[in-house]
């Protein structure tokens, strides 16, 4: 994986910078500018509107002078950051103007004066009228007498300071623009730690896997998703590689078990063939011969079973059956072999009838194929117990021999595919080393377990467990 995400990612983040530092200077301005000016035109509304309703109306109503009224509103003036207060009359002439003394004889009037070209709003900006060379907020309110607009009230203060104001708030705007950018940051580095370095790890992983590298390892330090990921992709790995593990031992083991007596059965032949072996002993070597073909054709059979279990699973055509009835049978199955070693079976069987819901013939083969390694690696004049329990619902039968027993660390393999311990090599030299692996996929696509105990040189035990049938148990809660 090219490094794309991440610059994907940093491109992103710079984008949010650049359009973070536009919006601000677009938006954030304009509103904070517009805030502003209507906050100031409000609150000096009110103070035009209080004089206008005092000073002003004094002043039309004749109860006080000129002067008095250019005092007060110049010493109101100081307080508003010497804003200047008008007095004017709808003609435009200037009446008073709190920032200076108007010369009586010399009549000042603003040329265009208009109070009725801004609407129904209260407040104007420009040069009011060419009166000022400079922009200024300028809110008017009316002075009323007798039922009619005398003259207005005009205070005036300048857009600069309000544009100051609103440069304030800017730059406090993109100071915390700032300062959440680089707080931002720590997203960045989070997920640079948190994310794309451990994806790093996993693609790369993923590469040498691809590769067929499958002993490469990493680690991903975390309990989230990510780890999740990691461990499942190194444990997929490792489920691979034990499976080419197996394969490739699947496959020697196949190999050396049909190369075996393919070697022997070649050599009797051409022993017979060129005159090595007397004709007189022909019979006794091709009965090796054909012994042989039917340890190969066994294990041909047993490498189809397995395969079909493994590829299709395995159909079961389940029943309520006498799992009693069924060991007897194959109890009696083994008479001849039993005779041969002197071996006497035990059956310990629970109730004259034990019904299991189970396939029936499928759990016969479990049975003869435990019976029949119970008799393999057990001694001469020795016995093999073949037991029934009941308990909670579950029949578990156990098949135990005093043979030569498992080592301990073999116990584990005795299910794998072709497996054989050391010890019974030298005693089973006819068997193919998968009935037990059959066994154990017969006894897991019932959804039951089995489990072996053994102790070298003391005897082995093989215990299943079987689902009871329904009608034993409504005829024991009878």
């Amino acid at each position: 994986m090219k490094r794309t995400l991440y610059i994907k990612f940093l491109l992103a983040y710079l984008l949010f910078g650049i359009f973070g530092f536009i919006v601000v200077a677009t938006f954030v301005y304009g509103m904070t500018f517009d805030r502003l000016r209507r906050d100031k035109a409000d609150n000096m509304y009110q103070v035009a509107t209080q004089i206008a309703n005092t000073y002003a109306a004094d002043l039309y109503n004749a109860e006080t002078s000129l002067d008095t009224v250019h005092g007060e509103l110049s010493s109101l003036s100081k307080y508003m950051d010497n804003s200047p207060i008008w007095i004017v009359n709808p003609s435009g002439r200037l009446v008073l103007d709190s920032s200076r003394k108007l010369d009586p004889g010399k009549e000042v009037v603003i040329s265009g004066f208009d109070p009725t070209a801004i609407g129904s709003s209260y407040y104007t900006t420009g040069n009011f009228w060419g009166s000022f060379n400079q922009d200024m907020l300028s809110v008017f309110a009316p002075i009323t007498a007798n039922y009619k607009v005398q003259a207005y009230v005009v205070i005036h203060t300048s857009m600069a300071a309000l544009e100051k104001k609103a440069n304030t708030f800017l730059n406090i705007s993109y100071l915390m623009l700032i300062v959440l950018f680089l707080l931002s940051l720590i997203i960045l580095i989070f997920f640079t730690e948190l994310v794309y370095v451990p994806l790093r790890k996993i693609t790369k992983a993923t590469e040498q896997y691809a590769a067929g590298n499958m002993g490469y390892e990493f680690s991903v330090e975390s309990e989230d998703e990510m780890g999740y990921l990691a461990a499942s992709l190194s444990y997929m790995a490792g489920e691979i590689a034990r499976q080419e593990d197996d394969q490739k031992k699947f496959v020697a083991n196949v190999s050396h078990d049909f190369r075996s007596p393919l070697t022997s059965i070649r050599g009797y032949l051409v022993a017979m063939q060129d005159g090595t072996i007397p004709e007189e002993m022909h019979e006794k070597y091709l009965g090796i011969v054909i012994n042989e073909t039917d340890r190969l054709t066994k294990l041909t059979n047993e490498l189809l079973t397995l395969n079909n279990m493994s590829s299709k699973g395995m159909l079961l055509d389940k029943s309520d059956f006498d799992i009693n009835a069924v060991i007897r049978k194959v109890a009696e199955s083994f008479g001849g072999s039993c005779m041969d070693k002197n071996i006497s079976i035990e059956l310990v069987l629970t109730d004259d009838k034990m019904l299991v819901n189970a396939d029936v013939d499928k759990i016969q083969q479990v049975l003869y194929n435990l019976v029949d390694n119970a008799i393999k690696f057990s001694h001469h004049d020795s016995s093999i117990k073949i037991e029934t329990t009941e308990k909670h619902s579950k029949v578990f039968v156990s098949v135990k021999d005093s043979g030569i027993g498992i080592p301990k660390e073999d116990q584990k393999l005795v299910f794998d595919r072709f497996y054989k311990s050391d010890a019974s090599r030298g005693k089973d030299k006819k068997g193919t080393g998968l009935g037990l692996a059959i066994v154990k996929e017969i006894i897991k696509a019932h959804d039951e377990n089995i489990n072996v105990i053994s102790t070298q040189g003391v005897g082995t035990e093989f215990i299943f467990s079987l689902p009871k049938s329904a009608v034993m148990d409504a005829d024991d809660e009878e």
